[in-house]
């Protein structure tokens, strides 16, 4: 069963995910906050997997909330769901260690996908958010060249790729005839490599240094 919590300031959003949610049998909702504060009150007794995250809120914004999540409770990640769409709102919240970003437009269907996947390692990006951020880095003369020094094995340029694809390290794992625990050491050393900390940020970095192709 993986735990949710629900981070949004307007209460009919909360109860409408909450029954979007409660409608699949792998998900519950173990509470709804209303701002960012209150969200990191809740966690140490709701205990999630994962925490269903609103940006723009009074008292602690969800860019804030999530720097602290992450910091506090590093095994629980942070899916923001909001209505913002602006570059600067995306990359603050990857910066922040979010794990994903989609839109409230989001059909629940695919919500419900994203929270599993996310429970599951997987990182999410809306696709209209993907295409927009993203777009510009699939025409060779506008990708940003690599820091000189960097250079991936054969290996890690193909667990480099699928987990761009958002495959989780056990889908990466079966994909290449490995074990999860060879696959998680790789990922550890890609991250390094790249200079970041979460899948997120390692295939946005990907991508920006041209590393793999975005479809």
């Amino acid at each position: 069963m993986i735990k949710v919590l629900i981070c949004d300031d307007q209460l009919i959003v909360c109860e409408g995910l909450s029954r979007i949610l409660g409608s699949d049998p792998e998900i519950t909702v173990v509470g709804a906050a209303h701002d960012g504060s209150e969200a990191l009150e809740l966690i140490p007794q709701a205990q999630p997997q994962v925490v269903l995250m609103d940006l723009k809120m009074p008292q602690m914004n969800g860019i804030i909330a999530t720097r602290h999540i992450r910091a506090q409770f590093p095994h629980i990640y942070v899916l923001v769901l909001t209505t913002y769409d602006d570059d600067e709102w995306l990359f603050d919240a990857i910066r922040s260690g979010a794990a994903g970003y989609l839109l409230k437009d989001t059909p629940p269907a695919q919500l419900i996908a994203a929270i599993k996947g996310t429970a599951a390692g997987k990182a999410y990006l809306d696709p209209n958010i993907a295409g927009k951020v993203m777009g510009g880095y699939a025409h060779p003369a506008q990708v940003a060249p690599p820091p000189s020094d960097l250079h991936f094995s054969e290996r890690e340029q193909a667990v480099l790729e699928l987990l761009a694809q958002g495959l989780s390290n056990l889908d990466i794992a079966q994909q290449l005839y490995l074990s999860e625990g060879t696959v998680r050491n790789y990922t550890s050393d890609i991250f390094k490599k790249l200079g970041v900390s979460d899948r997120t940020r390692a295939a946005i970095a990907a991508i920006r240094f041209g590393l793999v192709k975005l479809e």
